[in-house]
C-alpha cells in the first residue's frame, strides 16, 4: 500500500510578500534621517542663512539707499528668505522629537513657510520682468521702473502670496500620531482628497509652472538683445539675477516634483503596493525639503561671488566694525574716516545699470 495516497495535499508557496519588510525599512530611513540628520542640517542653514541675508538687508538699506525698483525686489526676496529662516529652529526640534509649540504656532509657522515659497518664486518673476524692461525696452523702463511701482508690486506680492497660503494656515493643525503630538496638515474629510491636489497643482502652477514660462520668454528676448548690443554691464546684470532664477529653481523643483508624484501616485504607480511607493516617496519629500531649505542661505553666497558692488559693500561694512572695535579697544589713537571714500564710490556707481549689487 501507498502511504503517499493517503497523506493530504499542501500547497507549499516558495514566495513571501516583502512590501511590509520593505515599508518598516523605508519608514525606519525617514525617522532616522529626520533624526539625525535634519536639526544639524536646519541648524547650518538658520545660523549661515540668519548672517548672510541680514548682511544683503543692512547693505541694501544703509548703502545701496533702497535707490531702484531692483533694490526693492532684491530687498523683498532677502525678506522671504528670513521668513524661512526663522522658522527652522522650531521645524528643527520637531524633526527630533515632537511639535510641542501649541496649534496657534503651528498654522502660523506652516503658513509662513508657504508665503516664504510663494514670495520667494513671485518676487523671482518680479526680478525677470525688471531685467526685460532694463535691457529689452530701455526707454520705456525709465518711466516704469521707479521705485513707486517697486514699492506697489511687492506689497501686490506679498498679498498675494498670503492669499494663496490662506489654506496652509487653515488647514494645519496639532494632533496625537503614534503617541506624540504632530504639526500636519488635515484637510476636510469630505473633499480630503480634491483639496490635497488642489493644492499641490496649485504651488507647482503658481510656484514653478508660471515663473519658468515668464523667465524662458523674457530670457529669449534679452539674450537676442545682449547678442546683438554686447554691452558688458548688462551682460554682468543679466548673469547675476540668471544665477539666482536657475539656483531657484534647482533647489525647489525636486520638492514640488516630490509633492506632485505623492498627490497623485495612483495615477503615476498604479501598483504601488508591490514597489512600496508611497514608503519611498516621503522618503525623497524628507531629503528634498532639506535641499529647498537650503536655498535661503545660497542668494547672499551669489551676490558676493558675482556683485562687485556688494563685495565691495561688504568690505567698507566690515573695515568700519574693525575701525570701531579698535576705537573701543585703543581710544587715543586716530584712525582714517571710511565715510569720504563710501560716498564717492557710491555717487561714482550711481548710474550704472547693474542690478545694484
Amino acid at each position: 500500500m501507498d502511504d503517499s495516497s493517503t497523506m493530504p495535499d499542501y500547497e507549499i508557496s516558495t514566495t513571501f510578500d516583502y512590501s511590509g519588510l520593505v515599508s518598516l525599512v523605508i519608514d525606519k530611513n525617514v525617522k532616522r534621517f529626520t533624526f539625525y540628520f535634519v536639526p544639524p542640517l536646519y541648524s547650518l542653514v538658520f545660523i549661515f542663512g540668519l548672517l548672510g541675508n541680514s548682511l544683503v538687508v543692512l547693505i541694501l538699506i544703509r548703502y545701496k539707499k533702497l535707490k531702484s525698483m531692483t533694490d526693492i525686489y532684491l530687498l523683498n526676496l532677502a525678506i522671504s528668505d528670513l521668513l524661512f529662516i526663522f522658522s527652522l529652529p522650531f521645524w528643527a526640534y520637531y524633526a527630533a522629537h515632537e511639535w510641542i509649540f501649541g496649534d496657534a504656532m503651528c498654522k502660523i509657522l506652516s503658513g509662513i513657510y508657504c508665503v516664504g515659497f510663494y514670495s520667494g518664486s513671485f518676487f523671482i518673476i518680479l526680478l525677470t520682468i525688471d531685467r526685460y524692461l532694463a535691457i529689452v525696452h530701455a526707454v520705456f523702463a525709465l518711466k516704469a521702473r521707479t521705485i513707486t511701482y517697486g514699492t506697489f508690486t511687492s506689497v501686490a506680492t506679498w498679498v498675494v502670496a498670503l492669499l494663496a497660503s490662506l489654506p496652509e494656515f487653515v488647514f494645519h493643525h496639532v494632533q496625537m500620531e503614534s503617541e506624540s503630538h504632530s504639526c500636519t496638515i488635515h484637510y476636510p474629510t469630505q473633499k480630503e482628497k480634491e483639496w490635497k491636489q488642489f493644492i499641490t497643482l496649485m504651488k507647482f502652477i503658481l510656484g514653478l509652472a508660471i515663473p519658468a514660462v515668464i523667465i524662458i520668454f523674457s530670457y529669449m528676448q534679452i539674450i537676442m538683445i545682449l547678442i546683438k548690443g554686447r554691452n558688458q554691464r548688462k551682460q554682468k546684470a543679466f548673469k547675476l539675477i540668471a544665477v539666482i532664477m536657475v539656483v531657484f529653481f534647482l533647489f525647489w523643483m525636486p520638492f514640488n516634483i516630490a509633492l506632485l508624484v505623492r498627490t497623485f501616485q495612483d495615477s503615476f504607480f498604479p501598483s504601488n503596493s508591490e514597489n512600496n511607493i508611497e514608503g519611498k516617496v516621503t522618503l525623497g519629500i524628507e531629503v528634498t525639503r532639506v535641499i529647498a531649505l537650503v536655498h535661503c542661505c545660497i542668494n547672499p553666497v551669489i551676490y558676493a561671488f558675482l556683485g562687485e558692488r556688494f563685495r565691495k559693500y561688504i568690505s567698507i561694512f566690515f573695515q568700519k566694525c574693525m575701525l570701531v572695535l579698535l576705537c573701543r579697544l585703543c581710544p587715543g589713537r586716530n584712525y582714517p574716516i571710511l565715510e569720504r571714500s563710501t560716498s564717492s564710490y557710491i555717487s561714482s556707481t550711481e548710474h550704472d545699470i547693474s542690478i545694484g549689487l
